[in-house]
């Protein structure tokens, strides 16, 4: 079993089906079974794949003494996750509304309340990391001062940056330096994907560049080599996209931790995110091991 620690955020997400993309105006709408709330956010997301696929998962993350709060505590716990690390730190636990239409295209609120301004406590921390092999830091800003902590343990970090623009990023520099594996996504990058990945290598000689394509797979790369390409599977009927970035992340984690093998973590990986887009949740609807086993048997035409 891997022991891995997870610190990032976690909020409320209310998910609401609309018909298209822009939302024509009307004063009341009734989507049946179209409205769901369910506790999400990057932290959550990763670590609740990551103990359905059996790893001994850590979470550090900051919520509110609220109702929301008790929701995520509920959840913690109906996921195989512990709450000893997730601290009651914020005026209000953050939430998230998230729009997605019927062709998976998806908009995102995030209201994060105060957690941009809070760090996370140096000893819980310790606590946490005793007997971990493997960490994912998420770029949030209470995780920031994690960086440095786990590089002097000498353990691997994994990031997502998500959405990037910009090699000189302010707010991601330090997390793109301090890690061994780094995910992003293509939907704002400055230049082509394998540019991309070129001039990350280059400048931070970081171990794996993951780009995640979206309906197009993903690219990537291992130790500055010559980029490849995995396309993109399709297991259920896509329902929204949402999550698809983090269910991705998360399965290459557990399975690149396990194995050592990049090309076939990413290859499950690809079955573990169009898994995910069959249900609204960005946390709902992620394939079991034995799920994911079955999809790479029929796909590879076993």
């Amino acid at each position: 079993m891997t022991a891995l620690l997870v610190a990032g955020l976690i909020n409320v997400e209310t998910t609401l089906a609309v018909d298209d993309f822009p939302i024509e105006y009307t004063p009341v709408r009734y989507p049946f079974f179209g409205v769901s709330s369910t506790v999400a956010g990057v932290g959550f997301n990763v670590a609740a794949g990551l103990a359905r696929w059996g790893d001994d998962v850590r979470l550090l993350s900051l919520i509110g003494r609220d109702l929301a709060a008790d929701q995520v505590r509920q959840a913690l716990q109906d996921n195989g996750l512990t709450d000893r690390w997730v601290l009651p730190a914020l005026s209000a636990t953050p939430q998230s509304v998230i729009l997605y239409g019927r062709d998976g295209r998806r908009m995102i609120n995030t209201d994060l309340k105060d957690i941009q301004d809070r760090s996370y406590p140096g000893a819980d921390a310790d606590d946490a990391l005793a007997g971990v092999d493997f960490t994912v830091v998420c770029n949030i800003n209470f995780a920031r001062p994690l960086v440095a902590t786990v590089m002097d343990r000498g353990l691997p970090i994994a990031t997502d940056v998500h959405a990037i623009s910009d090699l000189n990023d302010d707010y991601n520099g330090d997390f793109m330096a301090a890690s061994d594996i780094l995910f992003c996504s293509h939907e704002q990058l400055p230049c082509p994907p394998a540019t991309w990945i070129e001039r990350v290598c280059a400048r931070f000689g970081t171990t794996i560049v993951v780009v995640g394509l979206g309906a197009d797979g993903a690219l990537a790369s291992e130790n500055g080599a010559q980029p490849w390409h995995l396309t993109a599977v399709r297991t259920r009927p896509m329902v929204s996209s949402v999550g698809a970035g983090d269910a991705l992340f998360a399965s290459f984690v557990h399975h690149y931790a396990r194995t050592g093998d990049s090309h076939g973590a990413l290859r499950r990986a690809m079955i573990v995110a169009s898994f995910s887009t069959g249900s609204a949740g960005a946390a709902d609807g992620l394939p079991t091991t034995a799920e994911v086993d079955w999809w790479e048997d029929r796909l590879s035409g076993h």
